[in-house]
C-alpha cells in the first residue's frame, strides 16, 4: 500500500529515514535489461537529490519494459518501505515483485517465482510516494532482488530513484571459521571419552 508524507520535508529530516542507500554495496549492483550497462548505480543516491534528472537514470531496452534490479547490502538490514521515483510519458514502472536473499535470479525464476511482496505502483514522478513492506517479511535483508515486469504503456521502463527507509543492523555477516590441524599430537590432546567428544563451534 502506498502512503504520502502527512507533513512538509522541508521541515523534517525525512533523508535520515532513507539513509540505507549508504548501505546499499553500490559496486555490487545490477540490472538485466539495462539500455546502458551500468546506468542502474545512478538510481540510488541521498533522498534530497530523488528528483535531480540531470544525470543518468535506468531504462530498459526498447520494446521490452522488463527490468530485474539486484541490490546487495554491505550489512543486514531491516527494510520498512520503498520509493520508485519512474519516467514520464508511461515509462514508470508499473509493477514491483521483490524477491529477498536469493542470489542469481534471472526472468525466467523472477517470473515463476513466488515473491515475498508485491504492489501495483502509481507514477510517482514527485517522489512523494512509498510502498510498504511486510516489516516482520523484512529483517535480515542480505540482498533483495526488485523484478518490475512492465511499465504504464510505454516501450520501455525507465526509472531515476529507488529509496529504501529501514535501519542496519551495523552487523555483516558472519562467517564460520573452522581451524583444522594437520598432525595433531595425541599428547596434547584428552581422550574422547574424557572431554566428552563433539566438535566445537564458534559463534
Amino acid at each position: 500500500m502506498a502512503c504520502t508524507h502527512d507533513h512538509s520535508c522541508e521541515d523534517h529530516d525525512c533523508s535520515s529515514n532513507w539513509s540505507l542507500y549508504k548501505h546499499i554495496d553500490l559496486s555490487k549492483v545490477t540490472a538485466l535489461n539495462e539500455a546502458n550497462p551500468g546506468s542502474v548505480k545512478s538510481v540510488f543516491k541521498a533522498w534530497e537529490e530523488r528528483l535531480n534528472s540531470s544525470g543518468e537514470h535506468l531504462e530498459s531496452n526498447e520494446g521490452d519494459p522488463e527490468l530485474l534490479v539486484y541490490i546487495p547490502f554491505t550489512s543486514d538490514v531491516k527494510i520498512k518501505s520503498i520509493s520508485v521515483v519512474g519516467g514520464a510519458d508511461g515509462t514508470s514502472p508499473s509493477k514491483l515483485r521483490v524477491f529477498i536473499n536469493r542470489d542469481g535470479i534471472d526472468f525466467s525464476d523472477a517470473q515463476s517465482m513466488q515473491p515475498v511482496q508485491e504492489w501495483d505502483l502509481v507514477e510517482n514522478l514527485q517522489g512523494v510516494l512509498e510502498y510498504q513492506t511486510r516489516y516482520s517479511k523484512f529483517q535480515s535483508v542480505a540482498n533483495i532482488t526488485l523484478h518490475f515486469p512492465e511499465s504504464f504503456g510505454g516501450d520501455t521502463t525507465q526509472i531515476h530513484y529507488i529509496g529504501f527507509k529501514g535501519e542496519a543492523t551495523q552487523l555483516k555477516r558472519d562467517v564460520a571459521t573452522i581451524v583444522y590441524e594437520i598432525t595433531p599430537n595425541p599428547s596434547d590432546h584428552k581422550t574422547r571419552a574424557e572431554t566428552g567428544g563433539g566438535l566445537s563451534h564458534v559463534e
